[in-house]
């Protein structure tokens, strides 16, 4: 025990119980994966700040001072976004640190967290087109694939499309997320923080999700599927991994002769920000949105909304009308 009847304990022990954590709430192995590199990193600036080795450092010696000078050094030749993350890392866990009697308090409120402007939505590029040209090409039989698929490039597509949900969420979804009744389907979703979601799907996707399944069926010479058997799988009828599904998304926009209208930086989520995009030009509020995409704030929501004014915005400044009053003086006459 340490001087205050606090526990000594090392800092490596302290993050290895706290992903043990975040894995028992049931988190992707890739965001676990990522708390655990934001949290080395800054681990070894403050095993140098303290003068010791990393695997010496002990929890009860994080002040606020020692992890302020850590992100200090780690800020430097990095974004604003990396220091973000690795600061809300840090954030959970020494909150963790806190509730397991390791530390009195937290000593994040001593580093400053820096602004980050908020990212626009990133939907394939155009009016909305490019999605139905995508879904109409590949259901056409457009990605030339090794071994064709179509009506399981039709559902990866389509699912993503009209429910906007993230990779991990398509990957994690079972037979048995689907349920309801006929005309009443809804899809059980697992979203990021263990938050379930329920979203409804309409009758044109249940037929493409029953044909695609009876498609499974005949390939592998199945009579039945079990509910708890992965709803998306790859050519050998193995679980869709991320890789794949990369892949696969990114072959059908090259062969649909849409690759041109995904902005860069997104692939997969470039689907996710499309329906997003598209719902919020048809009206849908942010606090749906919010909803819908599995978010736990309704900032993000806004985020769309507001992009599809500006775009409002821009559409309406092309009226010619305006070109005929910028000649137009300020009394309404001809401009001298």
């Amino acid at each position: 025990m340490s001087g205050g009847g606090r526990p000594v304990v090392g800092l490596p022990e302290a993050v290895a119980e706290f992903l043990s954590a975040l894995r028992a709430r049931k988190l992707s192995v890739h965001t676990v994966a990522g708390y655990r590199r934001e949290l080395e990193l800054v681990a070894g600036a403050a095993a140098v700040a303290a003068g010791v080795g990393v695997a010496d450092l002990q929890v009860r010696l994080l002040s606020g001072r020692l992890v302020r000078t850590a992100f200090a050094e780690f800020s430097g030749p990095r974004s604003a976004a990396s220091v973000n993350r690795a600061w809300s890392a840090w954030n959970q866990f020494l909150s963790f640190c806190v509730a397991e009697g390791l530390l009195e308090g937290n000593p994040m409120a001593a580093v400053p967290r820096p602004k980050q402007p908020a990212k626009a939505p990133k939907p394939l590029l155009g009016d909305g087109s490019a999605s139905v040209t995508l879904l109409e090409r590949v259901a056409a039989g457009a990605r030339r694939a090794r071994d064709p698929w179509v009506e399981r490039d039709l559902v990866v597509l389509a699912l993503a499309l009209v429910t906007g949900m993230r990779s991990a969420e398509l990957l994690g979804l079972t037979l048995g997320s689907i349920g309801g009744s006929p005309g009443d389907r809804r899809i059980q979703v697992l979203g990021k923080g263990g938050r379930s979601r329920s979203l409804p799907i309409e009758p044109p996707l249940e037929r493409l999700v029953e044909c695609y399944l009876d498609s499974r069926l005949a390939r592998f010479g199945l009579s039945a599927l079990a509910r708890s058997a992965a709803l998306l799988v790859d050519t050998g009828n193995e679980p869709l991994r991320r890789g794949g599904l990369q892949y696969l998304v990114r072959q059908c926009y090259r062969h649909a002769g849409v690759h041109d209208r995904v902005q860069r930086g997104t692939l997969v989520h470039a689907l996710r920000h499309e329906f997003a995009t598209r719902l919020a030009e048809r009206g849908a509020s942010a606090h749906e949105l919010m909803e819908l995409l599995g978010h736990s704030s309704i900032v993000t929501g806004q985020a769309y909304v507001a992009s599809t004014a500006r775009e409002v915005r821009r559409a309406a400044q092309g009226n010619p009308a305006y070109g005929v009053l910028e000649r137009l003086g300020p009394q309404g006459g001809p401009a001298g």
